[in-house]
């Protein structure tokens, strides 16, 4: 049911102690409106002059904190009041009130007040001890606020602090990453300069230059890609994601032989082709693949299937290796992130992949998920629109 206030009642809780004939004096010098809801009656920052009864109706009163996010402080219903300082004092509405619903209003402003206090001194008093009420509690919100804030502040140094370790950490992995290809390509080179190589090893010298040389443009193809996905958009074509799969098995049919690792394609390929852009997508499996036979135990098996499933193409990679620990997994995806030893077992790279793939996925507004149980291995999963 809803409330509603006579003026008789809202004014002595507004102007506590005043006499009968008081009230009727600022009755006589206010003016009752009515509004609609979503009206805002009065905004944050600017300046009137004018003090609200609400006799019906409901409000919200809002404040704008750290200049975006709008706050709810209290709501407001018939009985209630606000705006008295306007009454005294040339100062700026402290907070946005808006009407809910339909609202009734008996509204005084600075010229009808200067007229009661005329003829009614006492309710100078009234005001003044209604108005040291509300700036207690406005002490009060505005010390609750400087604790958020200081929080808020202390939790955003803590974050800066931890990116700025991981950053340190990140660089250094970059300069070991570099390091060790290069000395091993520098070194192989000085011996053939120097004859110290045979004729019998000089082929198998050589590929061993090439793959160092190869491991460090990968890395340099990489990071710069991870820099530049965001600012180059590509033109999308109709993509056989199947064959961009087998594409990077190919590829990493040495690295999974090495591992002792198969990699085999199981399910359904006959599936539609994907809009997307084939290199982009290519190195957002890679990443994937690449994991995947990483932290597989030797002999052990990753599988990639293809689902169709609505407008969608649906492309897992799936291993029973190490899996990802419940505490690591919400920082997979960052860029700076590098899982570098679980157990005994240390692992290269720089971590950037997932990274590199969750991007790729955004930019082609598909969705990336991830299933994965410590010691039991991990289920990545993309899924892209289909080419139409």
């Amino acid at each position: 049911m809803t409330t509603i206030r006579t003026p008789a009642k809202i004014i002595p809780r507004a102007f506590p102690g005043i006499k009968p004939e008081e009230v009727q004096e600022i009755i006589i010098n206010s003016r009752i409106t009515t509004y609609p809801p979503e009206t805002i009656i009065c905004r944050e920052n600017e300046i009137e002059y004018v003090f609200y009864m609400v006799l019906e109706g409901d409000f919200e009163v809002t404040k704008v904190i750290n200049n975006s996010e709008v706050r709810l402080l209290k709501s407001l219903t018939a009985g209630d009041f606000f705006g008295e300082m306007a009454l005294i004092h040339n100062a700026p509405r402290a907070a946005t009130v808006k009407t809910k619903t339909n609202v009734i209003m008996l509204e005084l402003d600075k010229d009808g007040f200067n007229r009661v206090l005329k003829r009614s001194p006492s309710v100078a008093m009234a005001m003044v001890d209604e108005i040291s009420n509300r700036l207690r509690q406005n002490d009060q919100m505005a010390i609750e606020d400087l604790r958020m804030r200081a929080s808020e502040l202390a939790d955003a140094y803590q974050k800066l602090a931890e990116q700025d370790l991981v950053r340190r950490e990140f660089l250094s992995n970059i300069a070991h990453e570099l390091r060790t290809p290069l000395m091993v390509a520098s070194g192989y080179l000085q011996a053939i300069k120097k004859g110290m190589v045979s004729e019998e090893q000089f082929n198998a010298t050589i590929d061993t230059v090439l793959r160092n040389v190869d491991q460090i443009t990968t890395l340099a193809n990489d990071l710069l890609f991870l820099q530049e996905i965001e600012l180059v958009l590509p033109e999308f074509q109709p993509v056989d994601i199947i064959e961009v799969v087998n594409e990077v098995i190919n590829k990493y049919e040495e690295k999974a032989q090495a591992r002792q690792v198969i990699v085999k394609v199981k399910g359904d390929r006959n599936v539609p082709k994907v809009r997307g852009d084939a290199q982009s997508l290519e190195r957002a499996i890679i990443a994937l693949v690449d994991n995947a036979i990483k932290f597989s135990a030797p002999n052990g098996e990753v599988e990639i299937r293809f689902t169709e499933q609505g407008d969608r193409v649906r492309t897992s990679v799936e291993d029973h290796g190490i899996g990802i620990a419940p505490e690591i997994r919400p920082r997979i995806f960052d860029r700076f992130f590098h899982l570098d030893k679980s157990g005994n077992e240390l692992y290269s790279g720089l971590g950037i992949g997932l990274s590199i793939t969750r991007q790729v996925i955004q930019q082609h507004q598909g969705t990336l998920d991830v299933e994965s149980e410590a010691g039991k291995g991990s289920k990545f999963s993309i899924s892209l629109l289909k080419w139409q």
